[in-house]
């Protein structure tokens, strides 16, 4: 996987667009937001529930984040108008983190504000390792100011993952709210896991340690091993669809949640496995990008972790195992 993916890398800057769209078009929802909500309206019929992204991430310009503070506005009226299940996903550098912490916090803040009027959540995604904490305690600051819709992404590969989890339990209590996921981030030896294996171990660790610190889990894998995994943490738990979480350091099911945990799965990868667990009554999330940024989207995620490679030329020449 790790020859191939690095021969489509080479070669990705002399592939036209055309033929990068057409590989990626299952990958996202389309250019619009009307796109997305006709996606949304297909896949709601498989039980599926929904989380929304904007393409585009780290701006250059406080100028540039005008566009995302817009068009999430206009995502959630969509939300609130449509009564389609969904929340919000945003990347913290695409308001200007990086360079207005202060600004973009406070248009961050609007939004969450307004969602939380709608019983509507809101994810900050995790990037790379330059914002984990800052990412991390911006989520804590809008807890303090009573706004409990919020919660980030922590990634399995990270060393410090673990005590991250611990940290914000503590902090946050019943009311912290995880995505755990591998990361896609290819990050430095002293800071994360590079192996395969070691990943993906640490990433049912870092399941296993919120599941038991009472939080929300939202399970965001496409790994066999990791969903088998989290179906036996959960059964040994005592976890499971319709059944009301029995942990002791849990709050009271949220609206627009599962019973202490869900399963997310990105669009266009994996639909089978996330039909079969929405048949089993789990409750099921699908990772839903759009935006006219598809095409930097793509790229920039295959020249960060080329092994994405692989899952792009099984859709090509397997389509039948990994139905949207």
């Amino acid at each position: 996987m790790g020859l191939l993916g690095r021969a489509v890398v080479t070669v990705l800057p002399l592939m036209p667009r055309f033929m990068v769209g057409w590989v990626s078009r299952r990958y996202h929802a389309g250019e619009d937001l009307s796109s997305a909500v006709k996606t949304m309206r297909r896949l709601e019929g498989e039980g599926a529930c929904f989380t929304i992204d904007v393409l585009g991430e780290e701006i250059t310009t406080m100028e540039e984040a005008t566009f995302f503070v817009e068009e999430y506005g206009r995502v959630l009226e969509a939300i609130i108008d449509t009564g389609i299940d969904a929340n919000l996903s945003l990347k913290p550098t695409a308001f200007g983190l990086l360079i207005d912490p202060t600004i973009a916090e406070g248009s961050i803040e609007k939004l969450v504000r307004k969602a939380a009027g709608n019983d509507i959540f809101v994810r900050l995604d995790m990037e790379d390792h330059r914002v984990t904490q800052p990412t991390i305690d911006l989520v804590a600051r809008m807890h303090d100011r009573g706004l409990s819709n919020i919660g980030t992404v922590l990634q399995g590969r990270l060393h410090r993952t673990l005590g991250d989890i611990e940290k914000i339990s503590e902090i946050l209590g019943s009311a912290a709210d995880h995505r755990i996921c591998k990361g896609i981030y290819l990050e430095p030896e002293n800071i994360a896991f590079t192996g395969r294996s070691d990943i993906t171990s640490a990433t049912n660790q870092a399941i296993d340690a919120a599941l038991d610190c009472g939080a929300y889990v939202g399970i965001a894998s496409h790994d066999t091993n990791i969903v088998k995994h989290s179906l036996t943490a959960l059964e040994d738990r005592g976890m499971g669809p319709g059944i009301p979480d029995p942990r002791e350091l849990a709050g009271p099911q949220r609206p627009g949640k599962g019973p202490g945990y869900e399963f997310q799965m990105l669009l266009g990868v994996r639909g089978d496995i996330r039909r079969r667990l929405a048949k089993q009554g789990h409750r099921t999330r699908v990772y839903l990008p759009y935006g006219s940024k598809w095409y930097e989207y793509g790229v920039r995620r295959l020249r960060e972790n080329p092994d994405v490679a692989w899952h792009i030329t099984k859709a090509l020449f397997f389509p039948w195992s990994n139905r949207r």
